[in-house]
């Protein structure tokens, strides 16, 4: 008879039980729920009572490690065949373009504005408003006064742009075993990536302090306020997540586990970087400058 346990001669890899998407599921479900009670209240506790949420965050990151942590203990164990690596980076697309449609829906409120606001301002729903329809016939709306495109957000592309060409030298360094130069070139890259949080970081508290977005001034001015932060914001957050995941395969470099024949953890976060950057462009060139 036949061993039961015998490793199976095929080259798709069977994964073993695991925990992670079970306690991920829930972490999830705790999260969203106290981000509820955070902002609204709940279940008869006061509206900003945080604790639900972050220990619902705390279970997300600890799921997330552990998740990921046994992807690369697959990976070093040899169960990343060149099938299962194919379906890997089939996954990778597939994530990447469920990103691109996320943008577009920041995107699409903010042409649907930029474009056609005079159109919107006449509706008869929203011109019985007259002080929403006066601010609507503009773009951006009367009272605002917008970021010099020329200034943090121009210094920050140029960051993005290198940081895209570091990231790639570090991938060509590895591909012909340049270990030293892909250290050097994936370290630049994660201090661009820091850097670029900090210029925004700074750029949000000028916004804030100086009372740009949101005053009185400016009649319904959380609408330009609202599109600017959820799409520069949420740009800002993949750049924080791009970012760990770069230093995550700047450890994982140092510790020798990349080969120049087998190192698809650092193509992915290549891959991400580099849409991060796109997305940046866009960012950049529409809504600092068009219609800035």
């Amino acid at each position: 008879m036949a061993d039961a346990h015998a490793t199976p001669h095929h080259d798709y890899h069977l994964v073993d039980p695991s925990p992670w998407p079970l306690v991920s599921s829930a972490a999830a479900t705790v999260m969203m729920v106290g981000a509820v009670m955070w902002m609204k209240g709940l279940f008869g506790l006061p509206e900003g009572t945080s604790w639900l949420f972050f220990a619902g965050l705390a279970g997300v990151l600890y799921s997330a490690f552990g998740w990921w942590a046994d992807v690369i203990k697959e990976s070093r164990a040899g169960d990343h065949t060149p099938v299962v690596s194919i379906g890997l980076r089939y996954g990778m697309v597939l994530f990447i373009a469920s990103e691109v449609m996320f943008f577009a829906a920041f995107f699409w409120i903010f042409f649907e504005m930029a474009v056609f606001n005079e159109a919107r301002a006449n509706i008869p729903e929203i011109s019985m408003w007259a002080d929403t329809a006066s601010a609507w016939s503009t773009w951006p709306p009367k009272g605002i006064e917008v970021l010099s495109a020329w200034q943090l957000p121009l210094l920050n592309t140029v960051i993005l742009l290198l940081s895209g060409t570091t990231v790639t030298w570090a991938h060509h360094a590895l591909q012909v075993n340049d270990r030293a130069g892909a250290k050097l070139a994936l370290g630049i890259t994660v201090a661009l990536g820091l850097l670029f949080t900090a210029v925004q970081a700074y750029e949000y508290y000028h916004i804030v302090h100086e009372n740009l977005f949101f005053n009185e001034e400016a009649v319904n001015s959380g609408l330009y306020g609202s599109i600017f932060f959820m799409a520069t914001g949420f740009h800002g957050f993949h750049v924080l997540l791009g970012t760990i995941f770069l230093i995550v395969c700047l450890v994982r470099l140092l510790a020798g586990q990349f080969t120049p024949e087998k190192h698809f953890g650092f193509e992915a976060a290549a891959w991400y970087w580099h849409f991060v950057d796109v997305v940046w462009l866009f960012l950049f060139a529409f809504v600092y400058v068009v219609f800035g």
